[in-house]
């Protein structure tokens, strides 16, 4: 039976990084990077297709506590046993060349026995490698990976089905550390890190990073956890970052909604962007918007919704069948098909996010404006298209609102630029008459009078919570009676146990995919922020306090909640839903103090 979504805990070093069980065992890793193979694959398969477990021998369930160590993305995994307790401490340092993971075992009462159990699969749980004995160290070697194994002080290990296993005792003070590094196969074994050291500095440079948050208001703690997931999200070479850790962990279980979310997608940027700005990450921020420089530059045509962590442009989908997915939810797909559909809302949030950036203060780069214009002069001319939309639905292309509204953004955030910086040249009344018409034709076809509510696309009945952002940038006034009205109406018909859906998945033929989902995390987190612009405070708090109770023991979110079966769904953790709860907390209590 798998471990719930939300028993899942992580370690990172910025360039990948791991899921680790409330059973000591971790059950996702992919290395070199988070997009690469994952050779630790339990989390969508079984035993067999590869996972670490640490935990005291014969102890067959889940830990007695676990906690992040403060401020930090160091964890610490506790048992307690009949003949004492111990100590799993679990750590992906900063890397220098080579990826590590470091586990640390302490005697904490007694003398207590642990084993551990390693099965290595790369190619995500295919592939066997062949193991053998070096100095001490066993190393795994298969094709283009090769993985070594060692401990301080060295303890028993040997080899039996395919799987490499050790056993032996800690008592009160004493510890053992193991190290897993990864390098390619054809270099030579990289420098051996200090187990102790790695993590004296991890806590070291942790701490200081999350002190620098500037944020001081109510739930700071979740706050700077959710911060440090999105910095544990973040690609550090190139300033990219992930919009999940995992592939196909589904929005529905048993059902075919699983996707590969391990890329950088251009919707988040807006929203990561003012989040990190707002709480004194500018460095960060910077780094995410010259990522986003380099990933969209080119023919504005040729704008993706998604790239890969450089910038890569070909993410081609593909199913892995040796793979059962998470409780048999199927098929395990890597790469992801939805990024050869038309959005047009990602022209509005790389205008937005750009328009932010530069009035931020941020070191401009020579090439910015003149993007911008090649991509308002795209924008200008086939605004007018149906797209997939913001959710990549594969039902056909329509006329989405949502579309429509950030096409008024990218023109909007043109027009005040040439306003606020009057030197740039540019197309102030073209640009001004593409935002009037735009206004015009979504208050026109993209609005049911009769029912007072924002639609999901030119004349349909439906809704859709991205909806919930137009008070948010701007596209009409909080206090606007369509606005409220579109509010109330998300909330009665997208609402699931006070949470909210995306769009409606019972009517077929706008999504094309068989099954339902779960509520949506961060348009839960919309609605909280659209209730508390639209002058209701109280909701708006109560339904934060909701949320933030939904994250797990260490402060996670998934994707999406089932609040009938009441566990998480989706892919974990989501940057997207971080972001929400970052940005909903700067939006209910901007200026107050946390007590």
């Amino acid at each position: 039976m798998h471990p719930r979504i939300e028993d899942y805990a992580v370690i990172g070093d910025e360039q990948t990084a791991a899921l680790v069980g409330r059973d000591g065992s971790i059950d996702w890793l992919c290395l070199p990077r988070f997009d690469s193979g994952a050779c630790f694959a339990r989390l969508l398969g079984d035993e067999d297709n590869g996972h670490w477990r640490i935990a005291p021998s014969g102890a067959e369930g889940p830990c007695t506590r676990r906690a992040y160590r403060p401020d930090t993305l160091v964890l610490d995994t506790e048992w307690e046993t009949a003949d004492g307790a111990i100590r799993v401490t679990d750590l992906m340092p900063q890397r220098d060349r080579a990826p590590d993971v470091v586990r640390v075992v302490e005697g904490l009462r007694g003398r207590v026995t642990v084993c551990s159990t390693l099965r290595l699969r790369f190619d995500y749980g295919s592939v066997v490698p062949w193991m053998r004995r070096s100095d001490g160290h066993r190393v795994a070697v298969a094709g283009p990976d090769a993985v070594w194994l060692r401990s301080e002080p060295e303890v028993l290990t040997w080899g039996e089905d395919f799987c490499t296993f050790s056993e032996f005792t800690v008592e009160e003070g004493e510890s053992v550390a193991f190290v897993l590094t990864w390098h390619p196969s054809h270099h030579p074994r990289p420098p051996l890190v200090d187990p102790r050291e790695a993590l004296r500095v991890s806590l070291a440079d942790w701490q200081a990073w999350s002190a620098r948050c500037r944020y001081d208001g109510p739930h700071r703690d979740v706050v700077v956890r959710s911060l440090i997931t999105l910095k544990a999200l973040t690609y550090v070479p190139t300033g990219g970052i992930v919009a999940a850790l995992t592939t196909s962990l589904p929005e529905e279980l048993g059902g075919v909604r699983n996707w590969d979310y391990r890329f950088c997608w251009l919707r988040d940027s807006t929203l990561t962007l003012g989040a990190l700005l707002a709480v004194g990450y500018e460095e960060e921020a910077e780094a995410w918007r010259n990522w986003l420089l380099r990933a969209v530059a080119g023919d504005p045509a040729d704008l993706q919704i998604m790239y890969g962590l450089a910038g890569e442009r070909r993410l081609p989908e593909c199913e892995l069948p040796w793979l059962s997915g998470y409780a048999g939810s199927a098929p395990v797909r890597i790469g992801n098909g939805a990024v050869d559909q038309l959005q047009l809302d990602v022209y509005g949030e790389v205008m937005d996010s750009l328009s932010l950036a530069r009035v931020a203060g941020m070191t401009p780069r020579p090439h910015m404006w003149s993007l911008q214009c090649a991509l308002m002069k795209w924008l200008s001319e086939h605004w007018r298209q149906p797209d997939e939309g913001l959710w990549e639905v594969r039902g056909g292309r329509r006329q989405f609102t949502h579309s429509k509204v950030m096409v008024w953004v990218a023109a909007d955030r043109a027009v005040r630029t040439l306003e606020r910086y009057p030197a740039l040249d540019g197309e102030p009344e073209r640009w001004r008459e593409l935002r009037d018409e735009v206004h015009r034709e979504v208050c026109e076809k993209g609005y049911d009078p009769e029912r007072n509510t924002f639609t999901q696309y030119y004349g349909s009945r439906e809704l859709d919570a991205s909806l919930l952002l137009i008070p948010r940038v701007g596209f009409l006034p909080p206090d606007d009676p369509r606005v409220i009205g579109t509010v109330d109406a998300v909330r009665a018909e997208l609402g699931n146990d006070g949470l909210v859906r995306r769009y409606s998945t019972e009517r077929a033929g706008v999504d094309g995919l068989p099954g339902d989902e779960g509520a949506f995390l961060a348009c839960s987190f919309w609605l909280a922020q659209a209730l508390h612009l639209t002058g209701r405070a109280d909701e708006a708090r109560e339904l934060f306090e909701r949320l933030v109770g939904l994250t797990n023991d260490v402060g996670l979110l998934a994707e999406e909640y089932d609040p009938v079966a009441g566990r998480h769904l989706g892919n974990f953790p989501q940057a997207f839903s971080h972001i929400g709860l970052v940005n909903t907390a700067l939006t209910l209590f901007d200026g107050e103090k946390a007590g």
